[in-house]
């Protein structure tokens, strides 16, 4: 396709479902676990049977709560749930239990990287609303099968305004809900099994029109990749399409992930009629002052909050500070640490090297790693002091710290014999010897070759079997070559 990126601005609109991390459902006791045997969590509240009577779970409101405090909405503190009235074969009471003209958290923001740029995308909305059950196509030849263990599961939906441009910033979007729902622990955010999918609307239009052109939704996209590819196919489509002077549909698609293409579902009116009305068995609910505020207070310290902590407090770079704010388990880690560390570089030198190396080949997170933040911290103290060297303390201390949870790293270094030798008498009997089997090298230096000064930290470190101070040897060397 010719480029276009002129001609054409892509306009873009994201509603992320996040299923909350309730042990049960929004409106009954049916327990939430992934992966049980299909219809085993189930009651006949989830099936909709007649007669029966939802409750709403207090938890579930507190999570969608603790989300829009995260994305700076506005809370809204008198609420109603609504039937948004359709059919479909996993939809057993024939609505969905939703909000509507109240939800929970209304505006809002969050702010996203795309490449070297920041921006906030806006929010419409954040509402709570219960999960469909799963058709499953797949198991049987004729019979399409249901489970309904999925139904009534607690969700939120996050709802974008048509603020997004690119794939790129879908992408990074997308990346930023999952780490919040994950930083808040209100999701797992673990789109293969459904904790988190997304719809894109995409639409185009020509560069200063306002207008916004007709859009296309792409439903169900279940990884943060499918997202920007379902999305950068659409875009080349509808070009296309116009270019060719063909006429965009508004309707409903899927993405292929093994081709990376997008296929027609159906086509989609102006306006669905869902004949929303307020849900006539369940109480309205009031959010008071004291409540929305013991939510906030009950948060941890945001990403956003921790980046200019580590920034202007502790001096680390914007890249290390954001290394270690990928996510809580790592920042959580890099805290503790530092409350008995003040040598804040270093720990972030440790935690986004030999760590994270370690943690990411043994398919690891900092919620499980063995290493603890005592022993790391011990271990900084080695070095900083000059005990031991860095690459002994990586590659020899640091792999028995991760052994013997009980051990410490002096324990460690002693019994190997890793303590650096810092008395000056000894280190000078190392040096005399290193420059008396290279006299030539010492010739070349003294000429002018001052690099050759790493040679001969080399000779001494060798002599001395690596427990030699490299720094008081470097300066003993440079005060016998002058």
């Amino acid at each position: 396709m010719s480029d276009y990126s002129d001609k054409y601005e892509t306009v873009i609109g994201l509603e992320v479902h996040a299923q909350l991390a309730t042990a049960s459902k929004l409106f009954c006791g049916d327990a939430t676990s992934f992966g049980a045997a299909p219809n085993t969590q189930v009651s006949p509240i989830t099936l909709g049977h007649p007669g029966t009577l939802p409750k709403t779970n207090r938890l579930a409101v507190e999570y969608a709560i603790r989300m829009g405090i995260a994305c700076n909405c506005t809370i809204t503190q008198n609420n109603y749930f609504a039937r948004k009235n359709y059919f479909y074969p996993d939809l057993p009471k024939g609505y969905q239990t939703s909000q509507h003209t109240t939800p929970v958290c209304d505006g809002g923001r969050v702010l996203i990287k795309s490449g070297n740029d920041s921006r906030f995308i806006r929010l419409n909305r954040i509402h709570l609303e219960e999960d469909a059950g799963k058709s499953i196509h797949d198991m049987d030849e004729v019979y399409t099968c249901i489970d309904y263990n999925r139904a009534g599961t607690p969700l939120i939906e996050i709802v974008t305004e048509p603020d997004l441009h690119t794939a790129d910033e879908a992408y990074q979007y997308v990346t930023e809900i999952r780490r919040l729902v994950r930083w808040l622990g209100i999701c797992d955010g673990n789109m293969e099994e459904g904790s988190l999918r997304c719809d894109a609307n995409v639409s185009i239009r020509l560069k200063g029109e306002q207008k916004l052109g007709t859009k296309v939704e792409v439903k169900n996209l279940n990884s943060i990749r499918n997202v920007k590819k379902a999305i950068e196919f659409e875009v080349v489509r509808m070009i296309e399409l116009v270019e060719s002077g063909g006429t965009v549909k508004q309707e409903t698609r899927s993405f292929d992930a093994a081709t990376d293409t997008t296929f027609a579902i159906r086509e989609k009116e102006e306006a669905n009629d869902y004949r929303y009305f307020p849900e006539p068995d369940l109480a309205p609910f009031m959010l008071s002052d004291a409540f929305v505020e013991g939510i906030k207070k009950s948060l941890p310290p945001l990403p956003e909050q921790l980046l200019q902590q580590y920034q202007q407090q502790y001096g680390l770079s914007e890249y290390d500070a954001a290394q270690l704010c990928m996510d809580k388990e790592t920042a959580d880690y890099y805290n503790a640490v530092t409350a008995i560390s003040n040598n804040y570089k270093a720990a972030a030198n440790w935690i986004t090297g030999p760590i994270r190396q370690y943690i990411n080949e043994n398919k690891l997170d900092f919620g499980n790693f063995p290493l603890t933040p005592q022993q790391l911290a011990g271990l900084l103290q080695l070095v900083d002091e000059g005990s031991v060297g860095f690459s002994a303390a990586a590659t020899k201390i640091l792999p028995e710290l991760i052994k013997h949870r009980d051990a410490d790293a002096l324990q460690v270094a002693t019994a190997q014999n890793l303590l650096q030798v810092s008395d000056s008498g000894e280190l000078e009997l190392w040096v005399n010897q290193a420059l008396s089997n290279m006299p030539d090298k010492v010739t070349e230096y003294k000429k002018g070759k001052k690099g050759l000064i790493g040679l001969f930290v080399g000779e001494v470190k060798k002599l001395s079997k690596g427990k030699a101070d490299p720094k008081l040897v470097t300066g003993l060397l440079q005060e016998k070559l002058k």
